[in-house]
């Protein structure tokens, strides 16, 4: 019975194609013969002798053959015309070629029953006929609806992103958009037509454009903009008083395919800079791919991030180990189900069960990541500083040894000339990975500045407090950060782990700092809101252990170059193996005892403080 049914639909499937390609093929058949009739004619300029008319008619059965059989085997039957693209008017072309060949060939071979200029000119006309039934949808299409009430739109970028972006809004009903003008500052794409759309300027007429047009949104559809051409564009928008769209970097978009669907409203760290970062991926992936891999504190924003990348290159084993089991759950639901994640919910601070994961795991690559890092609060609990940071390095270290041949410790700027709990922790971190490396590993530390986003951050709390109606809380009006995003400090970071040889501590290319007063007000402004009228900014002096402005270098460290420009090698202040084993000890017995005050003498003794916090060594650049 099941098979009586099968039958059944297949001959329905049958008859529903004939029904479809059957009118399809007798057009083209038409179409063959009467190109070669025409063109036969026109030879003769009408007056076409009865025996090259004979000679013709008895070879249409070939010419009508040759056509179908390519057009058969080429595909032009069966398909929906209506949404046919360069892939199927590929496919016309070489079906008309194919047959032309053919008939051209048999032409000769049966002793020219056809004028050589005949069986060449009249395959090209059939086949030009033959695609024009096909695309005559697409070719004629000359009325297109325009939607009153879509938002008329200035198109920035005259690029392949662009023309995907025009295209898009002409051709896809229910967008709501209507592309009036493209912007460029390319003067050989200026005053031209792109799609349709009329090519008028640069970026810097922008504000004139909008007017002149009457736009009432603005796209940026240049993927890889930088942060000047970004903020470029902001302010013209801003001026004329018109929102704001731009299309995320490349590696965000869905299949790496421009879409109207992927713009959304400019962030923050669309203007702390979208620098693309050239790494050596064949490199890094040969020190990752077939290893086991061991991310700590992988819950975490840099953590998350690593294991994200990592996975990508094919690690033999990637476990994600954290004390925190719904960062764990949280970095599972971003890896997705097929990426062969194993969790570890462990604690650094334990150092016997860190051996015993060590042990039955056996990683080969680490990524240290784990880490208390919020300045006021390790200011306030210094034990912790020291329980976390420093002696659950120690652990880890210990743990390592004998099993990890990279081991790669993520520092911060604040270990530089550190001024606080947080800095001298990470300090004292970097000392214990590269003074504890057993002989012949390659084990080191990378010191950035703030991520942009990352949890606790000036970037969202500054955005929460926006959401909230203000006022947005500024600690000093002098004071700069540098910022990176997630994904661009991690590929560095992984490039890094590549170029160690053992012992070294890298530092990664900041950039310029930001004004933190310029970056809330420009927050407040992204939002669509006025400062001080409608979100006020309040200043409220700054928090213990917080400098000015955050250090790159040590004057006591000498910063040379590596082979990525964007990571400098930093050689250490000299540090004796003995006294840091006598300062680890004391820590711990501090810790033991929970005496913040004793933990933070004990702390700013052993990373040897030297600088006030109201010291300024770096250039300081306003947002615009």
């Amino acid at each position: 019975m099941k098979g009586r049914v099968a039958r059944r639909k297949l001959w329905v499937r049958a008859l529903s194609r004939l029904r479809v390609d059957v009118p399809v093929l007798l057009v083209d058949v038409m179409l063959v013969a009467g190109s070669f009739v025409l063109v036969n004619a026109l030879g003769f300029d009408g007056d076409v002798p009865a025996s090259s008319s004979e000679r013709l008619f008895r070879f249409l059965p070939v010419v009508v053959t040759a056509y179908v059989a390519s057009n058969l085997a080429w595909g032009l039957y069966g398909q929906i015309w209506r949404h046919a693209s360069v892939a199927e008017a590929r496919r016309v072309v070489c079906a008309g070629v194919t047959a032309g060949s053919v008939i051209f060939l048999v032409n000769e071979w049966r002793g020219f029953p056809l004028p050589r200029s005949v069986a060449v000119l009249a395959p090209v006309v059939a086949t030009m006929f033959v695609g024009l039934v096909r695309f005559q949808q697409r070719l004629f299409s000359f009325r297109r609806r325009i939607d009153r009430a879509a938002s008329r739109v200035a198109v920035v970028g005259a690029g392949s992103a662009g023309a995907a972006i025009v295209r898009e809004m002409r051709r896809t009903a229910g967008t709501g958009l209507t592309p009036v003008v493209v912007v460029d500052d390319d003067p050989r794409k200026q005053a031209r037509v792109l799609l349709g759309v009329p090519v008028v300027g640069g970026t810097s007429q922008l504000a004139a454009i909008v007017e002149r047009y009457r736009v009432d949104e603005v796209l940026l559809a240049v993927p890889s903009a930088d942060q000047q051409l970004t903020v470029k564009v902001m302010e013209a928008a801003e001026a004329a008083r018109v929102p704001l769209k731009v299309l995320p970097p490349v590696r965000e978009l869905l299949g790496g395919r421009p879409s109207v669907r992927a713009a959304r409203v400019v962030r923050i760290e669309d203007i702390l800079g979208r620098q693309q970062v050239v790494t050596d991926v064949e490199a890094i992936r040969a020190a990752v791919a077939g290893r086991r891999v061991l991310i700590t504190g992988a819950g975490g924003s840099i953590g998350s991030e690593i294991a994200a990348q990592v996975a990508e290159l094919g690690p033999a084993r990637l476990v994600l180990l954290d004390h925190d089991e719904t960062h764990l759950h949280d970095v599972t639901q971003r890896l997705g189900p097929d990426v062969p994640a194993e969790l570890a919910l462990a604690d650094i601070r334990d150092l016997d069960g860190l051996r015993a994961r060590f042990d039955a795991l056996r990683p080969d690559v680490v990524f240290h990541a784990a880490a208390h890092k919020h300045v006021p609060l390790l200011e306030a609990h210094p034990v912790e500083a020291i329980r976390t940071n420093v002696l659950g390095t120690a652990n880890l270290v210990a743990a390592a040894a004998g099993h990890v041949d990279h081991l790669v410790f993520i520092s911060s700027d604040k270990a530089v000339r550190p001024h606080n709990a947080l800095g001298r922790s990470k300090w004292l971190g970097e000392q214990i990975t590269v003074l504890r490396a057993p002989p012949g590993v390659r084990w080191c530390a990378v010191r950035f500045g703030n991520v942009v986003g990352s949890r606790g951050s000036v970037i969202p709390t500054f955005a929460a407090q926006i959401a909230a109606g203000g006022p947005v809380t500024v600690t000093d009006p002098r004071m700069t950060r540098y910022f990176m995003s997630v994904h661009e400090a991690v590929q560095l970071v992984l490039q890094a782990a590549v170029l160690a040889e053992g012992g070294e501590v890298f530092m990664l290319d900041m950039g310029e700092p930001v004004n933190i007063l310029d970056l809330a007000e420009r927050m407040v402004r992204l939002s669509g809101r006025v400062v001080g009228s409608e979100v006020a900014i309040r200043v409220v002096g700054a928090r213990p252990g917080e400098k000015l402005s955050e250090d790159l270098y040590d004057p006591a460290e000498l910063a040379g170059p590596t082979a990525h420009p964007s990571i400098a090698r930093v050689r250490r202040r000299p540090v004796e193996a003995a006294g840091l084993d006598a300062g680890l000890a004391e820590l711990t017995a501090i810790a033991e005892r929970g005496d913040d005050a004793a933990a933070a003498r004990a702390l700013a003794a052993l990373a040897s403080a030297e600088s006030e916090p109201e010291h300024v060594t770096v250039r300081t650049v306003s947002l615009p």
